[in-house]
């Protein structure tokens, strides 16, 4: 039986391992992604889990923005170029190569946040098809 247990865990570590990884070797390759910065309490991050943090795994845009939530008091530790510090929760911040490239402050309804998040998407997407070409 322990030895069972020592291999299951084992199992759980080296998978743990290979997460945290995965995390940093994209974060460190400068991939685009999607920071969402939040507290606890947010009434407009509560809603925005509501109305688009449910599906947002599943869009066009999260495959161009993989999103990463950080609560507003890692700013610091992203390892990411802002152009400005954040302020408001939620913050949504566009990051490509590791610099900020936008940003969306507040959260009113999916519609506007769909309609301001879709511009930075696209542009990435242009940007990683001319540079593909070249």
């Amino acid at each position: 039986m322990s030895d069972m247990l020592h291999r299951t865990t084992g199992k759980v570590l080296l998978g743990a391992a290979l997460m945290v990884a995965v995390s940093l070797s994209a974060a460190a390759s400068g991939a685009a992604e999607l920071l969402m910065f939040s507290q606890g309490g947010c009434p407009s991050c509560l809603r925005w889990d509501r109305e688009v943090g449910s599906v947002y795994h599943k869009t066009a845009e999260a495959k161009v923005l993989p999103l990463r939530r950080l609560d507003i008091a890692e700013q610091t530790a992203v390892n990411v170029t802002l152009a400005s510090r954040v302020i408001y929760t939620p913050t949504f911040v566009v990051v490509d190569g590791g610099r900020e490239i936008g940003r969306i402050t507040g959260y009113i309804n999916d519609e506007a946040f769909w309609g301001l998040l879709g511009p930075l998407a696209a542009g990435l997407t242009r940007s990683q098809t001319r540079t593909d070409r070249l």
